[in-house]
């Protein structure tokens, strides 16, 4: 009996050894726990830049897939979505009420570059994520001053960079004009494009023309930069007026060299409303398929991606590049949540988004994969030109990096 006694004491005791050890493993801040993981972000559903809503249902939308399916490591997503109407102050209030009410463990894709800004300082006073938001302000990759926050996209001066190169080798004499919004997203776009002509930049601008959010139209701005002889239009601009542009450009007579920024590089929601007649010849440039493409039709990424939006987003638009957006970047999370493991703390989270190698969400161009490292916070660092045709942008030369 006293060894039967000391043998099930031995096995009571070791048992709780190990159940001791797998709590021990478990690591959680708060929004993180056995059963979720909280992820927090904001996004303009209304006002000028609504059109990027679709990015969030888009996301909404894979996390619901990731649930159906079992969640990350055995925990379900609990995604919260808060518009902000493209407003700084609505961004900063929403975020506060995510971080210190909601408590959610990160915030995940907030969109706009003087959006993030306004909650740039927060964040980062309070060591929690703000991770992969939907900018590609060079600012995001400072990991030394800013080791909370970090990027998704291509950075805006290394795209306009690219932009700049390609005109200095096409166009050497070219008359530039450009339009661009008035914030730090245009002025981050305006500042590569002049770094990329380097001393050439003063004769070759010859007028920069600025719009506000609440402008009604751009109309005035285009017959300016219509009236200064630019041969060559660098578009700066956000969808809605992205589309305001290109069709008023076409209807004025205006037929210069049209190079349009990414982020409203979409047949969706900016050619389509446009008019596709008026967007044959824009240049942008890409970093992932575009779903309008008949390259990708036997794609297994896009077949997954088509799959997808049938099952979880029918209503959203398979010509809207937008969508393609918010599937990768939403699985780029996912990913950085897998290898967190049962380890869900800030710090964690922030090192595993820093160890990024080679992945492909499925929806990258060939060539290009997001890779990161604790000095490096910049995912995404090359894209490829692409002239729209009438129906899709079709991709010519190599991908480039600055």
């Amino acid at each position: 009996m006293l060894i039967k006694h000391w043998l099930a004491c031995g096995v009571t005791t070791a048992a709780l050894a190990l159940h001791l050890s797998a709590l021990a493993q478990k690591k959680y801040d708060p929004g993180a726990s056995d059963t979720e993981i909280k992820i927090g972000q904001t996004m303009p559903y209304s006002g000028p830049a609504s059109a990027y809503g679709t990015i969030g249902r888009a996301e909404a939308a894979y996390f619901k897939k990731v649930n159906d399916e079992g969640g990350i490591n055995g925990r379900k997503v609990v995604f919260t979505s808060l518009d902000d109407g493209y407003s700084p102050p609505k961004t900063v209030e929403a975020t506060r009420r995510l971080v210190e009410q909601d408590q959610v463990l990160l915030m995940f894709g907030s969109l706009g570059t003087a959006h993030n800004t306004a909650i740039h300082a927060y964040m980062n006073a309070h060591n929690v994520p703000q991770l992969f938001v939907a900018t590609g302000a060079s600012k995001w990759n400072d990991p030394r001053s800013h080791p909370w926050t970090m990027g998704w996209q291509p950075n805006y001066q290394t795209e306009t960079q690219i932009y700049a190169k390609h005109i200095l080798q096409t166009r050497p004499n070219a008359k530039i004009g450009v339009l661009y919004q008035n914030d730090d997203y245009g002025k981050d776009y305006l500042k590569g494009l002049k770094d990329g002509l380097g001393d050439k930049a003063g004769s070759m601008i010859v007028a920069e023309v600025s719009y506000e959010v609440t402008d009604p139209t751009v109309d005035s701005q285009i017959l300016q930069l219509q009236g200064s002889g630019a041969d060559v239009f660098v578009n700066i601009t956000t969808p809605k007026f992205a589309a305001q542009a290109i069709r008023k450009a076409y209807d004025s007579g205006w037929k210069p060299v049209h190079y349009l920024n990414n982020v409203s590089g979409s047949v969706g929601s900016v050619l389509t409303p446009a008019g596709l007649e008026k967007s044959v010849g824009v240049i942008t440039g890409i970093y992932g398929k575009d779903p309008t493409d008949p390259t990708w039709e036997n794609d297994s990424g896009m077949i997954a991606w088509r799959a997808f939006m049938k099952k979880y987003y029918p209503e959203g638009d398979l010509t809207d590049t937008g969508n393609v957006y918010g599937y990768a970047a939403a699985r780029t999370m996912v990913q950085v949540l897998k290898q967190c493991g049962d380890n869900l703390t800030h710090e964690n989270v922030m090192r595993q988004a820093a160890s990024l190698k080679d992945f492909d969400p499925g929806t990258s161009l060939p060539g290009i994969k997001i890779n990161t490292s604790p000095s490096d916070y910049a995912p995404i660092k090359a894209v490829q030109l692409a002239r729209f045709d009438g129906k899709t942008f079709v991709r010519f030369g190599e991908v480039l990096s600055k």
